[in-house]
């Protein structure tokens, strides 16, 4: 059996994070977020996939390769339009030779989770099994309608808010005979001119083909589609790796609870880390700094004297050179703060806090949210982020200005100040 992971997408509502790679190879704790499909896919018997691309699809092929360093045989395979999870479920048939996995790629779950739902397929003789999650609102996503006898009836997309047939929704994890092949051929456009997976399903069950849905815990499984997500997948990811400390740790440096520290990284004197938190390669952090927990510093990131990290993603290659406060915020590769950086992460108010995404206003749902940097970013001293604001990549923030708004990429941004200088009388 093979697999097929569906990573063609752009991931435009992670923008600015997206502006320059592709959302699959976001890294959660020093991994891309597709690795953890793959390995999913390894554990469960599988050695041979195909990853179907579209986005930056070079750069998800060079990063992999052949697969040889994941245990896998890797193939690739191009959708030259985004038209929909049906459509780039086609475009890999040609690879595929019998029944089959296939996953979402921008998802994060167990480790078993492929295992599980493959062996519900074996078990139930099934034409298609499915995996499913319970969420609070369901008009976000595809909800699933059972029978009495707990077989899927159908995939409605995105209900009206009170209209859902249940509070199940479709995880992105299936396995599939062959023959669903045939029923996306005969599913039509949907209303975003796309054609739709979920669609050939609900035609299986509707000619009685049996359709399974396997449960999985909400608490394992993510759909990293939003910035905020990637903060719940990251402090997921950190509660269950293992966590090792290789690299060097100076005297009068203090690690608490589970930390990961990359053989090459170093931790001075005066660093009070708390886990869970991962430190990758040459990752140079303190003296004198707090770490706090849900924190991951990606390669060579630098966190320098006076600083305060809290359940952030700081990518390859940023700096936080001294006496700033980084919180709930995602920082992509390469940015630069300057001294008394401040990435507010709390309303006034204690309301949630809200971002565009995609040019909309959306209730994250979340108190404490920072500030989400692309990559190539430069602060000022003493430079001000309110909470949920963006900055496009290669921006420069001034010193003392404060961004109470999104920034696009490639903007300077400073402060207009008005002095008056007099003589003192003598």
């Amino acid at each position: 059996m093979k697999a097929v992971l569906l990573a063609a997408g752009a991931g435009e509502r992670l923008m600015p994070i997206t502006a320059t790679r592709p959302k699959h190879l976001i890294k959660v704790v020093g991994k891309p977020i597709l690795q953890f499909s793959l390995e999913a896919v390894k554990r469960a018997g599988i050695t041979e996939a195909i990853i179907v691309t579209h986005y930056m699809g070079d750069s998800i092929q060079s990063y992999f390769g052949d697969g040889e360093k994941l245990g896998l045989k890797l193939s690739y395979v191009e959708q030259k339009e985004i038209l929909g999870t049906g459509n780039a479920a086609e475009v890999a048939k040609p690879y595929v030779d019998g029944d089959f996995v296939l996953i979402y790629g921008d998802l994060l779950f167990g480790p078993d989770t492929v295992r599980q739902v493959l062996s519900q397929f074996k078990e139930g003789k099934a034409a298609a099994v499915m995996a499913a999650v319970q969420v609070e609102r369901p008009e976000n996503y595809g909800i699933i309608e059972q029978d009495g006898e707990a077989k899927v009836k159908r995939i409605v997309e995105k209900p009206a808010e009170g209209k859902a047939p249940s509070n199940l929704a479709n995880a992105g994890i299936y396995v599939f005979s062959k023959g669903v092949f045939d029923k996306i051929k005969q599913t039509k456009s949907s209303v975003r001119g796309e054609w739709e997976l979920t669609d050939a399903i609900t035609m299986l069950a509707n000619e009685g083909k049996m359709v399974l849905a396997v449960q999985l815990s909400k608490d394992d499984w993510f759909d990293v589609g939003r910035p905020w997500d990637l903060l719940d997948a990251n402090s997921w990811a950190l509660k269950n790796m293992t966590h090792k400390v290789l690299g060097t740790i100076e005297q009068g440096a203090y690690l608490f609870g589970p930390v990961t520290v990359a053989e090459s990284a170093r931790i001075r004197s005066g660093a009070y880390i708390e886990g869970p938190a991962f430190i990758d390669e040459e990752a140079d952090i303190g003296p004198n700094c707090y770490i706090r927990s849900g924190t991951s510093l990606g390669q060579k990131t630098r966190v320098g004297n006076g600083c305060e990290i809290k359940n952030s993603i700081l990518m390859d290659g940023t700096h936080v050179g001294h006496l700033s406060y980084v919180g709930d915020s995602i920082l992509g590769e390469k940015c630069n703060l300057g001294a008394g950086t401040i990435m507010a992460n709390l309303r006034l108010d204690n309301g949630h806090i809200k971002m565009m995404v995609k040019d909309r206003i959306v209730d994250t749902g979340r108190r404490k949210l920072g500030a989400i940097l692309g990559d190539n970013v430069k602060t000022g001293i003493n430079s001000l982020f309110m909470p949920g604001v963006k900055v496009g990549i290669n921006s420069w923030i001034g010193a003392n200005f404060m961004v109470e708004r999104d920034i696009q990429a490639n903007s300077i941004v400073t402060l207009k100040q008005k002095s008056e200088i007099r003589l003192k009388k003598q």
